[in-house]
């Protein structure tokens, strides 16, 4: 028993780490002055300290997917197939309910609802519904398809689709080129592309079989996690020196070894490329090897974040906004300015509008503070009441 909780808090302190990242990133979003008006990843404009402000959050969301496979496999351990393929069809549901409702407000503040952005939790909750059909599959299959898609579906850049109804259903399918598109009145932007995330998730779900007490000990999963996340990265290297399959965006010479060096990092998130995946990915299994019998204030900080992903995730982007709603009267705008000025989000003005960096930075911690006592009182709920919808939330 003691081996199984190690196990399972090595899971929810990474996840909570990438769950305390992901704020960062968001953060960033709302209050950064120059957030709306530059990309951190443009070589021409950026900086040293904000590349590396927006390239440490592209490990929060392939990670996220990812550990969502293996608390999958977790619970398939627990579950009959039938009754894992019940939960993962009604949850995944839900949790593209809830991006289309309860987040994108969350994000926008706009009651009309003009437009749909398709994220992270539409991708897992539609890589969800999938793997609900997939689980009757043996593990080989699972693990197979995962690593295909996530090897295979970069061929889509070298594909030009001119069927503008096919070109949707690639679009929020595999490539996701932000295009908007509508039905009837509704307008959906995809920035999460289902199929290499439901890769991801699928990866994930194989990985869970290394923390079965039944099929590895612990030194054998370290072992396993070490030389796997070893092996990501030298694959990371190899391609991204090689410069062509497995990115669309090529890496070059810039001003100086430095910007050169964010150029080489810099990879394709949307979709999530094969460098981007083995770039993450591999640090990820690092880190589940480095995080398993460690124990500390910090772990235990995280470790709630972690147990309470999908609350946190809903309860961030509130505080985020209801922040920034605070800033946007304080700076002197007036309710009547959404409708007036370039608005990026709900009370958040797209120029002239935030704080430096390091300011931004204060606020993250800000927001995790916030964050952390309703999220510690719901894990505590949580883990002494056994109602049915408890594992939705």
């Amino acid at each position: 028993m003691e081996t199984i909780t190690k196990r399972i808090q090595s899971i929810d302190i990474l996840r909570g780490i990438i769950m305390a990242l992901m704020a960062l990133d968001h953060t960033r979003d709302f209050f950064h002055i120059d957030a709306m008006t530059q990309d951190p990843t443009n070589m021409e404009t950026t900086t040293p300290i904000l590349f590396f402000t927006r390239w440490i959050t592209h490990f929060c969301a392939p990670t996220f997917v990812f550990l969502s496979g293996t608390s999958i496999y977790l619970q398939s351990l627990r579950k009959t197939k039938k009754e894992l393929a019940l939960f993962l069809f009604t949850r995944g549901l839900w949790l593209i309910f809830a991006e289309l409702t309860l987040v994108g407000f969350g994000w926008s503040f706009d009651y009309m609802f003009h437009i749909f952005f398709l994220q992270v939790i539409w991708a897992i909750g539609c890589s969800m519904v999938i793997l609900s059909g997939l689980i009757f599959f043996n593990y080989r299959v699972l693990l197979g398809l995962g690593v295909i898609i996530t090897l295979s579906h970069n061929l889509m850049d070298y594909t030009t689709i001119t069927d503008p109804e096919l070109d949707s259903v690639a679009n929020v399918m595999i490539v996701t080129n932000f295009t908007p598109y509508s039905i009837g009145p509704f307008t959906f932007l995809s920035a999460y592309a289902i199929l290499p995330w439901t890769g991801i998730m699928l990866l994930g779900f194989a990985v869970g079989k290394w923390f079965s007490a039944k099929d590895f000990t612990p030194k054998q999963r370290k072992k396993l996690l070490v030389r796997t996340g070893l092996s990501l990265i030298a694959l990371f290297i190899i391609l991204r020196f090689i410069n062509s399959y497995g990115d669309l965006q090529p890496w070059s010479s810039q001003k100086s070894p430095i910007y050169t060096l964010l150029s080489f990092l810099n990879v394709t998130k949307y979709p999530p490329s094969l460098m981007y995946a083995c770039m993450t990915l591999g640090p990820c299994m690092l880190a589940l090897a480095a995080l398993e019998n460690v124990s500390n204030k910090f772990t235990a900080i995280m470790n709630v974040f972690g147990r309470v992903p999908f609350f946190y995730y809903l309860l961030h982007v509130y505080v985020i906004h209801f922040l920034c709603v605070i800033l946007f009267y304080a700076e002197g705008y007036e309710f009547a300015d959404n409708f007036r000025i370039p608005i990026a989000f709900g009370f958040r003005p797209r120029e002239n509008f935030g704080f430096s960096l390091s300011i931004t930075y204060l606020m993250w911690l800000l927001v995790l503070f916030i964050c952390y006592f309703p999220s510690r009182w719901y894990n505590n709920y949580k883990s002494t009441h056994t109602k049915w919808w408890l594992s939705y939330v």
